[in-house]
């Protein structure tokens, strides 16, 4: 992980709580998405920080969901407004390290908040983790990548050619449900191993 977004770099913003993007609630675009899952599920959420579609997918009834994030303050923010969420499946840990392996990863401004040049390391990463038929999807932002950040930019195509190399393309397409100060700055992707 780069020198300058490193786990100190995160506890210190979540403890200054400056963390920027966050929304305050589950976005609509994961949760509309993951309720397709039946609730056994073993879903992962990488980069969690508040984890609000975590606690949407635990008050829904799914209970197969591993957290990740590398600040402490994050995880006992979130052990704080859900008590009853076993502390033991919130990991601060570093992803690249995690091992394991899962039906759905769930991407919320995770991808965008890493250095770009780890962005090809998180695609390696993210197709180990995923069972055969798993899924990874999510929100990616689509302004222009920048090297000021995070969190950093992107674009439909840069995603589709750094994915397309690892896996197959469900979908990638302007998300349609964004929230209301994002609207036509995300896309909603979906993809899969190849067959």
């Amino acid at each position: 992980m780069s020198d300058t977004l490193d786990a100190q770099y995160w506890e210190k913003r979540y403890v200054e709580e400056t963390w920027g993007w966050d929304i305050g609630h589950a976005s609509p675009a994961l949760t509309d998405y993951a309720s397709l899952y039946p609730t056994d599920a073993r879903i992962l959420i990488p980069g969690c920080g508040h984890a609000y579609e975590a606690e949407w997918l635990w008050k829904n009834g799914y209970k197969n969901i591993t957290l990740i994030d590398v600040s402490e303050t994050a995880k006992e923010n979130f052990l704080n407004r859900i008590p009853d969420f076993p502390a033991e499946q919130f990991l601060v840990t570093d992803f690249f390290k995690h091992e394991g392996e899962y039906d759905l990863i769930l991407e919320q401004t995770f991808y965008c908040a890493l250095p770009p040049e780890l962005r090809d390391q998180y695609v390696d990463q993210m197709k180990s983790l995923l069972t055969h038929e798993g899924r990874l999807a999510g929100v990616l932002f689509t302004f222009p990548l920048t090297e000021k950040g995070p969190p950093f930019g992107g674009s439909q195509e840069e995603y589709e050619e750094r994915f397309g190399k690892q896996f197959d393309i469900v979908k990638l397409a302007l998300c349609y449900n964004s929230i209301p100060p994002r609207a036509g700055n995300e896309v909603f992707f979906e993809v899969k191993k190849p067959d």
